[in-house]
């Protein structure tokens, strides 16, 4: 059985707005993967979509199948920001 535990790292990109990847760690092997970076600005609406978003796209595809599966969340979350940036 493969199960997820769901990680949600933040980076503060000034005092208005941030970017959470939205992490897993593969249970019991191990290995993290990133499914999406949501980027916030100060909008509490906007912020509910991503929520929902963020379950459309676990439903939609395996986060490790999306995004390939990493020994590190550092090195996780550099491939996501390689990939997303070409």
């Amino acid at each position: 059985m493969k199960l997820f535990e769901q990680i949600n790292v933040w980076h503060r990109l000034d005092d208005s707005e941030s970017v959470c990847y939205r992490c897993f760690r593969l249970l019991p092997d191990g290995g993290y993967c990133v499914q999406s970076a949501d980027f916030f600005r100060l909008n509490e609406r906007k912020m509910k979509n991503f929520d929902q978003q963020q379950t459309e796209l676990f439903l939609e595809q395996s986060p490790d199948e999306r995004s390939g599966l990493w020994p590190t969340l550092d090195e996780a979350i550099k491939n996501f920001q390689e990939e997303f940036e070409s």
